[in-house]
């Protein structure tokens, strides 16, 4: 909590030097400062905030210390801390944070005793940038990805924070001083004329930050938005949220009420309670506002939403639109609660254009709102279990795949068939169609959770039932990745010979292999090294295409990809030796049968389907995988009216397109969602 607690306040520090330079610089310099009491009373505090950065940042260097030795007594020893700066990439940030802030101490001082002009506060505000850039660093998003796109945001989302939550106690020292006292005309225009300038940029400045904080946390749910409902991130994010919504509304009754009051007052009366009001909303709002980067400052030190498991969905739905978009009411229906909400924007902009009091400006919008939510979302639910979220604990791989696919054959089959279509034996004796699982896209619409629970405890009114007390979790989530696999594997049907450039899709299953040659590793082991040609082949009928592929093996070789070559069937180890004398590549021993029959449930074409009956699983088939882990192309012969690998220059062209492509798209993912 010391942590947090010292984070927050270097924060807040930082982020009111920011935004008071930016609020000084907006002030009329032609007036001497000497007339201006609040100025000298608020850059009396500069020093402070300029020293509390740095003692902010001395304590958080003694804690991450003792919490990265493991010794809490590491705090007090700066031997220690000298260690963690030299052998850290947070240490690095750290220095850089500490000289950053150092100058901005040094800024400050040199400010303090010189005489100012607009360029001063210009010059510190952007020097008070500095260490909140640096600080973006060490934030969640930079820790997955150093690069500018993930940096930037977050920056800038910091940086406009301070440009408005840090000009906040300047706004009030100007308010404070026409509470006591009465000023001149022209005192007084020269203020309004300071508050209109800021009113200005607020608005725009907070609508950056809502843009930038959408586009940060939309890198940080990655996706997993139910985590905004079930992690304590998400919750932290949604109280956050809730807020900055309170204080939005009190910086729009602020801007459109109280402001024009106070700026079109004559009489010194009006003057002194109009600021009066307009400070005790503008206090509550920097109030709120604190509290808002508390939260914000605990955000920063909490798993992040996408890391977050979600063991249990404490809710019986949740919302689906892939599920549910296919049905043209669900469509209406959703479409009109959007213009509910559409009416309640104008509902807001009627209500300041009308001066509507803060009640019913607040009450009208909200009604609408709350209506417009309660109309669109309804149709986009769907049931949810307890484990609709839960992450997969057994990679999608091809161990897990073959495993599901006996256990498959052992439970499924009869009801399912053998190609998973819903068409097995005992199919038609039941009361509800089984589900096709091979065509259909179910998994596409529900999540590897949703097929765990069915599997562990059936289905609902079908005769579906559970397997909890016969198969153990492993078996069960096995059984989740052969279904996957199965439904992909029907999707690869798009692939052909040719690689599409520039677009990957297909995620194949991974795997462990062990070669004749001594060589073994995992298929993730050449991301971003080298592509893939897996070869399964049959003995003897692949001989001559054996034979081709040598002959180009050293071209390949220079296209930079590895020929992976994998018995269909189990060989002995003296017919693989015998083959191994004229192949130049590695021949799989361990792992064959699995990496075989795994890769073979992509064996679909849209010439050949292969729906019917038990399937017919080629002799011989060739699976090209980028070097980013994606499976591009396929090849299956005999090659009918098409172009083939046989011709070995187009297997040669598609490898070498692979080595003109850059990453598209982040690492496949090891395990389904």
């Amino acid at each position: 909590m010391i942590e947090v607690a010292t984070h927050w306040f270097q924060l807040a520090a930082n982020l009111t030097l920011l935004g008071s330079c930016v609020f000084l610089a907006m002030t009329e310099s032609s007036q001497p400062v000497a007339k201006r009491s609040w100025i000298n009373r608020l850059e009396a505090l500069f020093p402070w905030l300029g020293l509390g950065v740095i003692a902010g940042l001395i304590v958080i260097l003694a804690i991450t210390a003792g919490q990265a030795t493991g010794n809490a007594a590491n705090i007090w020893r700066p031997g220690i801390w000298v260690d963690f700066l030299e052998n850290t990439r947070v240490g690095d940030v750290w220095v850089w944070r500490a000289v950053l802030a150092m100058i901005l101490l040094g800024v400050i001082l040199y400010l303090r005793y010189t005489a100012r002009s607009r360029w001063h506060y210009v010059f510190c505000a952007i020097v008070a940038t500095l260490p909140l850039i640096a600080g973006s660093l060490t934030s969640h998003s930079a820790a997955e990805e150093l690069s500018l796109l993930s940096i930037l945001p977050y920056a800038l989302h910091i940086i406009l924070a301070g440009v408005w939550l840090g000009a906040l106690p300047a706004f009030l020292l100007l308010l404070f001083a026409y509470v006591k006292t009465e000023k001149d005309k022209q005192t007084k225009n020269i203020d309004i004329q300071v508050l209109q300038r800021f009113s200005l940029i607020a608005l725009p400045a907070m609508l950056l930050i809502i843009a930038s904080g959408i586009f940060v946390a939309d890198r940080i749910f990655d996706g997993n938005y139910a985590a905004l409902f079930a992690t304590p991130y998400g919750w932290l994010l949604n109280i956050k949220l809730a807020l900055l919504a309170i204080i939005l509304v009190i910086a729009a009754y602020v801007r459109s009420n109280c402001l024009p009051i106070f700026t079109q007052a004559d009489n010194p009366a009006v003057i002194s309670a109009s600021a009066r009001v307009m400070r005790k909303w503008v206090r509550i709002e920097f109030v709120i506002a604190l509290v808002l980067l508390l939260l914000a400052t605990i955000i920063a030190n909490t798993t992040p939403a996408k890391y977050a498991p979600i063991e249990e969905w404490p809710y019986p739905f949740r919302f689906s639109i892939e599920t549910t978009w296919n049905d043209a009411r669900v469509i209406i229906q959703v479409w009109t609660g959007i213009a509910i909400l559409a009416l309640a924007g104008g509902a807001v902009w009627l209500g300041k254009s009308q001066k509507w009091k803060l009640g019913r400006l607040i009450i009208v919008p909200l009604f609408l709102v709350i209506t417009g939510f309660a109309v669109a979302l309804p149709p986009l639910a769907i049931e949810a279990y307890p484990e609709t979220y839960r992450r997969t604990p057994i990679p999608f791989d091809a161990v897990s795949i073959a495993n599901g696919a006996a256990l498959y054959a052992q439970y499924c089959v009869n009801c399912h068939g053998p190609q998973g279509k819903g068409n097995g034996i005992q199919s038609r004796t039941l009361s509800t169609v089984p589900t096709d699982m091979l065509t259909e896209p179910h998994t596409e619409e529900h999540t590897a959770g949703d097929f765990f629970h069915w599997i562990s405890f059936g289905i609902n009114d079908t005769e579906m039932p559970g397997y909890v007390d016969e198969l153990s979790e492993d078996d069960r989530w096995d059984l989740v990745n052969f279904i996957h696999a199965l439904s992909r594997g029907y999707q690869a049907r798009i692939l052909t010979p040719e690689v599409v450039p520039n677009r990957p899709y297909m995620v194949p299953p991974g795997f462990f292999y062990t070669a004749e040659d001594g060589s073994s590793g995992i298929l993730a082991d050449f991301r971003k090294q080298k592509s893939v040609l897996l070869v399964i082949f049959s003995w003897p009928e692949s001989l001559d295409r054996l034979k081709q592929l040598a002959q180009v093996y050293d071209v390949l070789n220079d296209q930079n990809t590895l020929v992976l070559a994998v018995p269909k069937e189990g060989l002995d180890a003296e017919t693989i030796k015998n083959i191994a004398t004229d192949i130049p590549f590695p021949i799989v021993t361990e792992g064959a049968s699995e990496i075989a029959h795994s890769y073979a449930l992509s064996r679909r074409t849209f010439s050949r389907p292969d729906i019917l009956g038990a399937g017919v699983i080629p002799d011989h088939m060739e699976f090209l995988i980028d070097r980013y882990g994606y499976l591009r192309a396929r090849w299956i012969p005999p090659t009918e009216n098409t172009l083939g690998w046989d011709d070995t220059d187009l297997l040669i062209k598609q490898v070498s397109l692979f080595n003109q492509e850059e990453s598209i798209l982040p690492p496949p993912d090891e395990y389904v969602n």
